[in-house]
């Protein structure tokens, strides 16, 4: 069975994803101060790698554990559920699959408790 990471062309895929990605994470006004002094370059590459992991690809996404990356961001309920909007958006502009895109989307609500305080 071909991996999600493999039909939707690898790793120039998913890294175009996350960039697009974070594009609207960032201009969220809303958004925008959780990554105020944060290495953006270095958390699109965490990001890349998650993605391409749970996407089933060669890349085995390694680091601190969501709960501890979060832990003092007090991500809250309406902070995550536009994050995964934005994902869900940017998933459909890059012409995913509505069943691709649901897999993915439940993969996210299912760290949920690890991210929002």
């Amino acid at each position: 069975m071909e991996s999600l990471y493999d039909k939707y062309g690898g790793f120039e895929t998913v890294s175009k994803v996350v960039h697009g990605f974070y594009d609207k994470v960032l201009a969220s006004d809303s958004l925008k101060p959780y990554f105020e002094g944060m290495d953006t370059q270095r958390l699109i590459d965490h990001q890349t790698k998650f993605f391409c992991d749970i996407m089933g690809g060669p890349v085995a996404f390694e680091g601190r554990t969501l709960a501890q990356i979060h832990a003092n961001m007090s991500v809250t309920e309406s902070a995550f559920s536009e994050v995964a909007e934005l994902l869900e958006e940017t998933f459909e502009d890059f012409g995913v699959e509505a069943d691709d895109i649901g897999t993915l989307m439940g993969i996210v609500s299912d760290v949920k408790e690890q991210i929002v305080q």
